[in-house]
């Protein structure tokens, strides 16, 4: 039987080295945040590069911000000229993604936001070609609705964390909040005949849906 350490460790060794900035910062999560476990990391990074620089946004929404990782990763992607909005609720968290985003050389790619992201998305006045939400499971579907009318034709929208460690087929999980709100939102992607989607299972599901129709 596979040892899936061992599985783990082959496919990072076989995968674009991580950026010194990023690797430093998954450091100093780790050894200064709470649930620092909620980092993207390595694997989960590379992924979200590759696919912002396949779709080559001029605007990216992302909401939850966490340490900067993902937002980091995401900005690699995008056109000359290009913005990356990041909202987080957590003030806490602000100068250690700020110190980062200045350490990779793309401070000014990068607009963060601190507060509610519903209060916030309706005051940025873009269409965002790439919308990442990784923030209160329990509010998934209103961040979904907040921001579809931003996302262009053909646009695309990530969502973490969709399976949930597993509980989104645990009969006994589903009247927990978080899990309620997973639940709801991988319900209403699925039954939204304006997008597409896929589900990449990578560490906790990551959904990748494209609007095909207004």
């Amino acid at each position: 039987m596979t040892d899936p350490v061992l599985l783990d460790q082959y496919i990072i060794n076989h995968i674009s080295p991580e950026d010194d900035f990023l690797n430093e910062l998954d450091r100093e999560t780790h050894l200064k945040v709470l649930r620092s476990r909620m980092l993207s990391g390595h694997l989960q990074g590379q992924i979200l590069s590759m696919i912002s620089c396949m779709i080559k946004p001029k605007y990216i929404l992302e909401i939850g911000t966490f340490t900067g990782y993902s937002a980091l990763c995401l900005a690699k992607g995008l056109t000359a000229g290009g913005q990356l909005h990041t909202i987080e609720i957590d003030d806490e968290l602000e100068t250690i993604a700020q110190k980062y985003f200045l350490k990779s050389g793309m401070s000014d790619r990068i607009i963060q936001h601190i507060g509610d992201a519903r209060e916030i998305i309706s005051s940025i006045n873009h269409p965002f070609d790439l919308v990442f939400i990784d923030a209160d499971k329990r509010e998934y579907c209103d961040y979904y609705n907040l921001v579809f009318d931003h996302i262009p034709v053909g646009g695309f929208l990530l969502a973490d964390n969709i399976l949930w460690d597993g509980k989104v087929v645990d009969p006994e999980a589903a009247n927990e909040e978080q899990t309620r709100g997973i639940l709801d939102f991988n319900d209403q992607i699925q039954n939204d005949t304006r997008v597409r989607n896929v589900i990449l299972p990578v560490r906790d599901g990551i959904m990748l849906v494209q609007k095909v129709s207004e």
